[in-house]
């Protein structure tokens, strides 16, 4: 049997001489990046088939569809033989693209035998077949982005460990704080990443189910089918596993007669059809409960804002008068239409980009998920967009983070110069404490504020300021001051968390290789 469940190749699309009917043109973040192939319309079309043909076949092998049939639904269900346009224009009357996509399916298999277009869509309802291929989509655009997730933090594990005791400026509310290492800032950017592959890598192997209830959740059409057509088999094929690790079906046919047969065949089909399709299967029908959708948008949201604090970081760090890091260069990239000297941080901006947008997706998914009676008018509706939205929304970041992750320039010296622009004020927290056991803690506190008041009006560095106070006279001169204010003296443990940081980044690549 065919795996059906394989990513499109980058920047290829499905149907040769076929346009994109958004060509992204508003949404540059996307545009050009793998997962824009694997969301596109003709994409979520194969997918429908897909999960059409994988039911024919499933239920082949459980003996309710004669085995020619279903590769005869198999052999028609390509994207390339439908015209999407159509099937678009179509939806609009049942409100939903499959009914339309279930008659043309039906009229190009019975071209070749009529007897075998009764077998298309034997039982099924629309829900479970666009669900289905929804989640075969996110499948597939969850796998791109996961690969593009591990350039980035391979970029970033990089980043910290070059770095990690390269002094600079920590800054919080926009000013400096304390001195930081670059290391642990790329650490930081680091864990959210890592973070965010944790949370898709368990959604994509244990929670993206095939959808399989019927009209209702009963699965009665699927049975009623099974009592009409059904009739048992020898055959000792083992049926592809589905993607939660559950055993092979054995490729036998099963009685749909009795209730008890019928129980077992309820049971086994959705397993046997989660197989078909590498994706996994659930005991009961997710029709109006919508966890796999909320989870999965759930995690995309936190990896867009993961992805965004290092785009925003980036964008910050690169400014003029801060010039940190650098984004790699490419023709024509950061060019402003007008200020020929400009190189804006594109790639940044294409990131922060996402991160400002998927949130209010996600919010409108969870709305969605509250639903009505067994089929809600509307709310189920409204989930395909919003998700398709947020799945190529974050593999375009993805993508575009890895890139800049693995081309970012950073300037240590730069860092350093600007942690000298504050004449020692970026260490008044050590020197507080490093005072206090001789002044106490309030008064030791005390004297530096008033010093690194005066330090700031007179632009003239924090320790000469000091040695000039009587308090300190015949305890602390100049020269032990100065050594006291060196930034790269007081960066606490930065090393050691990027260290730990490097050591769970280490350990998750060796999970993945196994």
């Amino acid at each position: 049997m065919t795996f059906l469940r394989t990513a499109l190749e980058p920047g290829v699309h499905p149907v040769a001489g076929t346009s994109l009917t958004d060509a992204g043109l508003l949404s540059p973040v996307r545009a050009g990046a793998p997962a824009e192939a694997a969301t596109s319309d003709v994409a979520c079309l194969q997918a429908m088939l897909d999960a059409e043909a994988a039911l024919a076949r499933a239920q082949a092998r459980l003996g309710t569809v004669p085995p020619s049939a279903a590769d005869l639904i198999t052999s028609a269900a390509r994207a390339e033989r439908f015209d999407l346009r159509e099937v678009a224009v179509r939806a609009r009357a049942a409100a939903n693209p499959v009914v339309a996509l279930v008659g043309m399916l039906a009229e190009a298999v019975g071209r070749t035998d009529p007897e075998a277009a009764h077998y298309v869509h034997q039982g099924s309802t629309s829900q479970d077949v666009l669900d289905t291929a929804l989640m075969l989509v996110a499948a597939r655009t969850v796998d791109l982005v996961l690969a593009d997730l591990d350039r980035v933090s391979a970029a970033l594990a990089r980043l910290a460990e070059t770095h990690r005791d390269t002094p600079t400026a920590a800054r919080t509310l926009g000013q400096h704080a304390v001195p930081t290492t670059f290391g642990l800032k790329a650490a930081g950017w680091l864990q959210a990443v890592l973070d965010a592959q944790e949370r898709l890598g368990r959604i994509c192997d244990t929670g993206l189910p095939v959808q399989l209830g019927g009209a209702a959740g009963t699965l009665a059409g699927y049975l009623a089918y099974a009592r009409q057509y059904g009739r048992p088999s020898a055959a000792s094929e083992p049926a592809t596993p589905a993607r939660s690790g559950a055993e092979p079906e054995p490729h036998t046919h099963t009685h749909a007669d009795s209730n008890s047969n019928g129980e077992e065949y309820a049971r086994r089909l959705p397993v046997v059809f989660a197989g078909e399709l590498g994706l996994t299967s659930v005991d009961v029908p997710w029709h109006t409960v919508r966890t796999p959708v909320a989870d999965l948008a759930a995690a995309l949201s936190l990896t867009a804002a993961g992805l965004g604090t290092f785009a925003a970081d980036v964008q910050l760090l690169s400014r003029t008068e801060c010039a940190e890091v650098t984004e790699p260069a490419a023709e024509g990239r950061g060019a402003s239409s007008a200020m020929p000297h400009k190189r804006n941080p594109a790639l940044a901006a294409l990131i922060r980009s996402t991160a400002y947008q998927v949130p209010g997706l996600v919010a409108g998914l969870a709305q969605a998920a509250v639903v009505d009676d067994e089929r809600p008018a509307g709310a189920w509706h409204a989930e395909w967009e919003p998700l398709r939205a947020c799945l190529r929304l974050v593999g375009g970041a993805a993508h575009t983070a890895a890139e800049l992750a693995e081309g970012l320039l950073v300037h240590p010296e730069r860092m350093r110069a600007n942690l000298d622009l504050t004449n020692g004020l970026v260490v008044s927290e050590r020197l507080a404490a490093l005072l206090s056991p001789a002044l106490g803690r309030g008064a030791a506190k005390s004297l530096v504020t008033r010093a690194s008041a005066r330090a700031a009006d007179e632009g003239r560095h924090l320790a000469d300021i000091l040695a000039e106070a009587p308090e300190l006279a015949g305890r602390h001169d100049a020269r032990q001051l100065r050594a006291w204010c060196d930034p790269a003296r007081y960066t606490g443990t930065a090393g050691l968390t990027v260290d730990l940081t490097l050591a769970r980044h280490r350990a998750a690549r060796r999970c993945g290789a196994a």
